[in-house]
């Protein structure tokens, strides 16, 4: 075991399910029985019709996550599962930030401060405006700080979405599948997808 299986650092686990009742909380058993916390979580369609994908967020080292990646793949439902780093990763979050009109109206300020944190307003009331921004967490973050001094009534920050950079997509790998004869598997490994790490179904 070296030294960069026992570093700790943020994954992306991907997983491609059928869309079945129950998986979630199946899944999210996997986690908790080792006493693992899911940073984020975001469920959505695919691009296939009826395959789900799930986006899952930890930090472990990467001996752990391999691991945790073969134990979701035993899950009847479970198409495929992927990891990646941060770096193998497109990844965003949406976040919402709730603040009075009245100061937003009186503050010239607090409007320069958001157009250089690229946020715009979806909501404009008397007594409160919405503001919405995407970005990454340390960007989400630093428009919470800048925004306390004026008083931001509500904050919510959504799950990470994230597109793997050299994937092909899951309809390639799913032709792939259907053209298999019985009992042939397909084989996969870090160099054949040039740096993510999957596992054979």
């Amino acid at each position: 075991m070296n030294n960069q299986e026992l570093e700790q650092q943020e994954y992306n686990i991907t997983v491609y399910t059928e869309n079945q009742i129950g998986l979630l909380s199946r899944i999210a058993i996997i986690f908790t029985r080792r006493k693992i916390n899911i940073d984020s979580l975001n469920t959505s369609p695919s691009e296939i019709e009826s395959i789900h994908r799930f986006n899952i967020v930890i930090r472990e080292s990467e001996e752990v996550v391999r691991k945790l990646c073969r134990q979701i793949e035993k899950q009847v439902e479970v198409l495929k599962v992927y990891y990646n780093s941060n770096e193998d990763v497109i990844w965003q979050e949406l976040a919402l930030y709730k603040v009075s009109t009245d100061v937003i109206a009186e503050k010239v300020s607090v409007e320069r401060l958001l157009r250089e944190n690229g946020a715009r307003a979806v909501v404009i009331r008397k007594d409160y405006t919405v503001f919405e921004t995407t970005g990454h967490r340390e960007e989400t973050d630093n428009l919470i700080n800048i925004l306390q001094p004026y008083g931001l009534i509500e904050f919510v920050r959504s799950a990470r979405v994230a597109i793997i950079k050299n994937s092909q997509g899951f309809n390639t790998k799913l032709r792939e599948f259907e053209r298999l004869e019985p009992g042939e598997e397909v084989i996969e490994n870090e160099y054949l997808n040039k740096g993510a790490k999957v596992f054979t179904m």
